[in-house]
């Protein structure tokens, strides 16, 4: 719930890239007092999946420690079924589309009627956030909300001169 930048992405890097594990407990609290309003009345909280092949090389799964900091019944309802590019170095427009459908509900998972909210460590252009919410809302949730450790800031578009 902070911006990507300076200090907070020092530490989201730390934590998700040198395995800093530890670190999902401050940012965990952080996530809880400033979105708060996200988690009031939530029946659980559903981590953005890795794909079995990336969670393997990393060793973890980032959104899923943050998840089980926050107070909330954790369900792995989600799972990402199709492997995908690391958004990380993608335009826009085609992080929308490496994504789109890469994200299905889990076998026997239950949200259907659930206030849920999506967790992630950061939300650059939404692209991945919504996937998994197209899909938690095919699959009958009520209610979809996110919560991230931190928001890429949005550059406003070029002004044009004549």
């Amino acid at each position: 719930m902070g911006t990507y930048e300076g200090p907070l992405r020092s530490i989201l890097q730390a934590f998700k890239y040198d395995r800093r594990r530890s670190l999902a407990a401050p940012l965990g609290r952080l996530m809880r007092l400033r979105g708060a309003d996200v988690l009031v009345d939530a029946d659980c909280v559903v981590p953005v999946p890795l794909h079995w092949r990336r969670r393997w090389r990393r060793g973890f799964n980032q959104s899923l420690d943050l998840a089980r900091q926050l107070e909330i019944p954790v369900s792995c309802a989600l799972v990402r079924h199709r492997h995908t590019r690391t958004q990380t170095d993608l335009p826009a427009d085609a992080r929308l589309r490496n994504v789109r459908n890469a994200f299905a509900i889990r076998r026997r998972a239950a949200v259907r009627g659930l206030r849920v909210v999506l967790v992630d460590d950061v939300s650059t252009t939404g692209a991945t956030l919504e996937a998994c919410a197209l899909a938690l809302i095919a699959a009958g949730a009520a209610d979809v909300r996110t919560l991230t450790a931190a928001r890429v800031p949005t550059r406003p578009p070029p002004a044009h001169r004549r």
